[in-house]
């Protein structure tokens, strides 16, 4: 089951002339400094992420998690970049990433193919 996010939204004001993130990436739940700025680069590909906070679900209730698309992530060439990132179980050849902290998520998600990371703009705060 899919949600389409519609709004788009303006991130230019985060994104230095470099592409880089201007400020501090940080967890939206308990403030957990996630990327220093100048760590990552700006990058709109466009993802289905799952829906943050859902119940868990059994594997063989067949259900799909509840997901959205969204767009616009800061790409992290190198996991070892992150200050505090939580990675999960594999899943279709991905890690979601959640704060390691608090372990909410998923904030973004890790391709196992190109080891690149994606943290989307939309489910963090920039400071």
């Amino acid at each position: 089951m899919a949600s389409e996010n519609t709004t788009p939204a303006d991130y230019s004001a985060l994104i230095d002339e470099d592409g880089k993130n201007k400020t501090n990436v940080k967890c939206v739940h308990c403030g957990s400094l996630i990327l220093k700025a100048a760590n990552s680069d700006f990058d709109s590909t466009e993802f289905q992420l799952p829906v943050a906070k859902q119940k868990r679900q059994p594997v063989d209730k067949g259900e799909e998690f509840t997901s959205e698309t969204l767009k616009d992530f800061w790409m992290v060439k190198n996991m070892y970049t992150f200050e505090n990132i939580g990675f999960s179980n594999t899943v279709d050849n991905r890690k979601y990433l959640t704060c390691a902290d608090c372990e909410l998520g998923p904030i973004g998600y890790h391709d196992l193919e190109t080891k690149k990371s994606y943290i989307a703009l939309a489910r963090v705060q920039h400071v």
